[in-house]
């Protein structure tokens, strides 16, 4: 599609939240599942609900222009949910996990307020006081899902999720300290055995000389005894 007018540029970013909604509706229910918290998985199953609405708005702006909403992918999009898809792949701590879910959803949400504002105010522009209207109706409802996303955030997941890493760490430092222990005592054995070796050969030689000197460097009876 050629972008020669402003009218073009606004059916062609309509066509890209088009296929990012479309996208996310598939993106959502994985989300939710591999939420550990009850509160953050009942939120991206309520705004998978609001996203399904969100398609069915495009589709009425679309209808109103006589356009079709089909010929763009959006690989903005595709890119974030990529990145949420690895961040599951990585099976972090759980409590980590719920923050990072958060981290990649307001990704999310800010890329299609960003889109969102973009097209209110082409519509706006554009003289299309009646799609302006659904548009902004979206863009509050992704406004309120960032909002409610940073709350469970600040309230007790990230705190949730740095506790679960000092803990981990705690845990780790133990294991190293015992170790370390083991494998000192190990080293000590030899050593010792070493020192007592030493120490028998120290006294033999002690004894030796003791025995020189009471001699007095004369020939004991062995030696008179042989010389006979």
């Amino acid at each position: 599609m050629e972008l020669e007018t402003l009218r073009d540029l606004y059916i062609d970013e309509l066509k890209d939240l088009w296929s990012a909604e479309r996208q996310l509706v598939q993106a959502l229910p994985r989300m939710a599942k591999a939420a550990n918290d009850p509160r953050l998985a009942k939120a991206f199953a309520n705004h998978l609900r609001q996203t399904e609405r969100q398609v069915t708005r495009l589709e009425r702006i679309f209808k109103d222009l006589g356009e079709s909403p089909r010929g763009k992918k959006c690989v903005g999009m595709e890119g974030l949910i990529e990145e949420g898809k690895e961040l599951i792949k990585e099976k972090p701590e759980p409590q980590v996990l719920d923050a990072g879910l958060i981290s990649k959803a307001q990704h999310i949400e800010h890329y299609e307020i960003a889109g969102y504002g973009t097209v209110r105010t082409y519509a706006q522009v554009l003289g299309e006081e009646r799609q302006a209207q659904l548009l902004q109706e979206t863009l509050d409802e992704e406004g309120e899902a960032d909002k409610l996303l940073t709350q469970l955030a600040e309230a007790s997941i990230n705190i949730e999720a740095a506790e679960a890493r000092g803990a981990g760490a705690e845990e780790t430092t133990q294991r190293s300290k015992a170790r370390g222990g083991r494998a000192a005592a190990k080293r000590s054995s030899p050593e010792r055995e070493v020192t007592r070796g030493t120490a028998v050969e120290g006294a033999e030689q002690d004894a030796g000389r003791g025995r020189s000197r009471r001699t007095g460097g004369q020939p004991t009876r062995e030696t008179e005894a042989s010389t006979r």
